[in-house]
Parts: C-alpha cells; structure tokens; sequence
C-alpha cells in the first residue's frame, strides 16, 4: 500500500501506523496480506471493497479488516486527518490478543456495516490512537510492543460497545432486517427449498439480505436476544409442529422432508424447544 501510493513506509516490519489527510489518495488494486487493519477515516470520495460490496462510508466510520481476505482501495480521498493502523498476525504471537481478536466479529462484517462514531466515541479513539502513535514513535524498549497492544485491545474493545449501540440507535433498520429475515426464512420453508437445499445456513440467509452472516447474528442478537441460527431452529420446529399434527406422514419422514438427515439431532433439538420428543408430541394428537 504504501509503495504504491507514495506514502511513508512503516518504521516497524509487522506494524505500520498511517496518518492520513485531505492530501493523502489512496488506490490499490485488489491484494490479501497477513494483516489486521483498523481505520478511522471520513471518506470525501472513492470506496473500500471488502467482501461482497462497498464499505459503507459516512462521518466518522471505522473499518476492521482481517488477514487473507480481499480488499481493493480505489481513489480514495479524505475530508480530514484519520488514521490506518496495520498490524501483523504474528505480531501477537504471545500474548492474549493473539487468540481474543478472533473472537471481534466485525473483522468479518461486509457491506453497509461500517461503525458510524459519534463525536464523543471519535474522540475516545482518538486519544487511544494518539497514546499509540507516541509509542511507536518512540524508542523501542521492553514495554513498548505491550503498551501498543494494550491500545489496540482497547480500541476493539471500544468498538464493540460502539457497535451494539449502532444496532440500537439504528433500530429502525435493525428492526426491518429481522422482518426480511423472518420473511426470507419463512418462505424458504413454504416454497420447497427444505426439499431440494437441505437445512437453512445463516450464511445463505444473509446473501439474500446482502449483508455478512457475522453482522446478521450479532444484530438479531441485539434485536431478538436470539442468534440466527437459533432463530432458524425455532422456525423449523414451529414448522414441525404444524406437519406432526398430521397423519400422513412419520416423525422420521417430517424430520427428513424438513432438511434433517439425522433423526437424534432432530429429536434432541425438538425437545430443546418445546420440552417433549416429537413422538410424544404427536402421540397426544392421535390418542
């Protein structure tokens, strides 16, 4: 990146810290690399390519990249000073982050999911990036590479909270989400598709709604305390419900018309539901 747009070269081999400005155009064709990416931008024009479609850009956004995914940076240019931060996966070889920065599931968010930061939460960042900043520029000693990670560490923990409070304040979009979701499930099941697919995966659902299956489980998290594929079991067994109250077919034949090759699966997570195994369920029906 920073050979082929003229800009300064990081002054460490796994870290590089970048400050940008109304000065500064990014372009870079498609490439993957080992890094992290974290970057707090306000984006005048130009786009970020990362997954499927376009970041999302507006006031104040944040965007987490992670290591071999594809990313393309085409004429980007700024509204005012942000920062990039690019740090190597074994750079965090020995220490705790090294395991807890897989757990940030906006490293694997897509389109129009960019974190949107007030400008108190702006400010928060900033002076995180700013202790950072001080570091790296500063004689390398013993406490330096942890001082820098205890800054990355709070800003993903920061951003996490800001994240939960933009599927809040976005509720609205939030709340239409889970409507599409519920109808995009529902007639999954309606129109045959348990026949010819199997069992719905979360990541099929999100494709329909254009979004990633991260920032799809996180926001029916926040919105219905209840993940996607949670959600997507109690819409099965609601269905399974309605067909056991029939006679025409076997419990053994519903499970497997309803996408489940296993029949224990099936039984352990009807019961799960609904507190009685699907034989049970269907015996007092025909009694």
């Amino acid at each position: 990146m920073a050979v082929a747009n003229n800009l300064p070269l990081p002054e460490h081999p796994m870290l590089g810290l970048l400050r940008i400005n109304r000065e500064i155009k990014i372009n870079n064709a498609e490439y993957t690399s080992d890094f992290y990416m974290i970057g707090l931008k306000k984006v005048k024009t130009g786009y970020v390519l990362y997954g499927r479609t376009k970041f999302d850009h507006e006031t104040g956004s944040m965007i987490f990249t992670k290591p071999r995914q594809v990313i393309e940076m085409r004429n980007l240019e700024f509204e005012e000073d942000g920062y990039i931060l690019v740090l190597h996966e074994d750079f965090l070889i020995g220490h705790s982050l090294h395991e807890d920065i897989q757990r940030y599931s906006f490293f694997d968010y897509e389109t129009n999911e960019a974190l949107h930061l007030a400008p108190k939460e702006e400010k928060i960042i900033w002076n995180i990036f700013h202790t950072i900043e001080q570091e790296y520029k500063n004689t390398e000693d013993e406490f330096s590479k942890e001082i820098i990670l205890a800054g990355i560490n709070s800003i993903l923990k920061y951003a996490e909270r800001f994240y939960k409070r933009q599927f809040i304040n976005r509720k609205q979009l939030s709340g239409k989400t889970v409507t599409e979701f519920n109808k995009i499930l529902q007639q999954y099941i309606k129109d045959g598709s348990l026949d010819d697919k199997g069992l719905p995966s979360v990541g099929d659902l999100a494709n329909r709604l254009n979004i990633s299956s991260r920032y799809l489980t996180d926001l029916l998290k926040v919105e219905t305390g209840k993940t996607a594929i949670e959600l997507i079991h109690i819409a099965l067994i609601n269905e399974a419900k309605n067909r056991l109250r029939k006679k025409d077919k076997t419990v053994s034949e519903i499970a497997f018309d309803l996408g489940f090759e296993n029949m224990s699966y099936f039984s352990r997570l009807f019961k799960k539901e609904t507190g009685m195994l699907p034989t049970s369920y269907k015996k007092q029906f025909f009694e």
